[in-house]
């Protein structure tokens, strides 16, 4: 948990600092920059889901429930009466 709280603190921190020491960039961005950053999560995603497919399906799949028998046993009921 200390960890998780000083990493962060530690991203905070370096947010602030970006933001403080912003300087006026003259720079052109294209417009599909964006459009370009979205394909790219988007094909991880379906890069993550194909290999995890099976898990996925297992996940929405419905296992059908055991159902516990006893064992039978090898007696007969002549073998029975011979015994008593």
């Amino acid at each position: 948990m200390k960890r998780l709280i000083s990493l962060f603190l530690t991203v905070c921190i370096c947010l602030c600092v970006l933001v403080g020491t912003e300087s006026r960039a003259l720079a052109y961005v294209d417009p599909g920059s964006g459009l370009l950053a979205l394909q790219s999560g988007a094909s991880m995603l379906a890069a993550a889901a194909y290999f995890m497919r099976r898990r996925i399906a297992a996940f929405f799949t419905k296992k059908p429930a055991t159902v516990a028998t006893l064992p039978v046993s090898s007696v007969n009921k002549s073998d029975s009466r011979k015994a008593a």
